[in-house]
């Protein structure tokens, strides 16, 4: 019996992603939701802290949509304003970033943007934040002083809808879009990110 239990234990720990690998993870997931959700530093921040507090306290496919996923989005709810929470909704990229397939962790954003394709510098938290907010009262996003951008404001379309050229079929007067399968995103890349600071 002593024996299997610390094969459980063992199994569970194996499945759980390593801090370096949450760490670039969240940065990777929190830098395309800063670009797409017309972030503000201080959101950018606390997305950061968010996302990495949730890849931290997955250890396998029973976390990805519980308890944790639960808190992240209560605690992206204080961060963000209505407009950018609707949206974050919407984008299921954003909305349901991790799943648990054939024995380990997919990113469902690496669908929308490039690999080492960044949009901002690191947030500056990048580098001290080793994770917990989510351990701490359910209030501590909500009592934290956060500047969002107007609510009034109307949000940049998403980079992975670039616009095509427009065809039109002379003939029959039929508007034809097509998309390259490699488009370029827009921002810059930044193959090194990981290495500066």
């Amino acid at each position: 019996m002593m024996i299997l239990a610390v094969m459980m234990v063992m199994t569970i720990s194996a499945n759980a992603m390593s801090y370096n690998a949450a760490k670039n993870e969240a940065l990777f997931l929190s830098d395309k939701m800063a670009y797409e959700l017309n972030l503000t530093a201080a959101q950018y921040e606390a997305v950061y802290e968010i996302n990495l507090d949730y890849l931290m306290s997955l250890n396998g496919h029973g976390d990805v949509f519980g308890n944790w996923w639960d808190r992240r989005n209560a605690d992206l709810r204080y961060v963000l304003n209505s407009w950018q929470f609707d949206k974050y909704v919407a984008l299921s990229h954003f909305y349901r970033p991790v799943a648990w397939k054939s024995g380990s962790w997919t990113f469902a954003v690496y669908s929308h943007y490039n690999r080492g394709h960044f949009y901002n510098d690191r947030p500056t938290v990048f580098v001290t934040y080793k994770g917990g907010n989510n351990h701490r009262d359910v209030r501590f996003y909500a009592d934290r002083k956060v500047t969002k951008p107007a609510v009034h404001h109307a949000p940049a379309p998403a980079p992975h809808h670039p616009k095509a050229p427009v065809k039109v079929d002379k003939r029959h007067g039929i508007t034809n879009h097509t998309l390259a399968n490699n488009t370029p995103r827009h921002g810059h890349s930044n193959a090194g990110h990981f290495g500066r600071r």
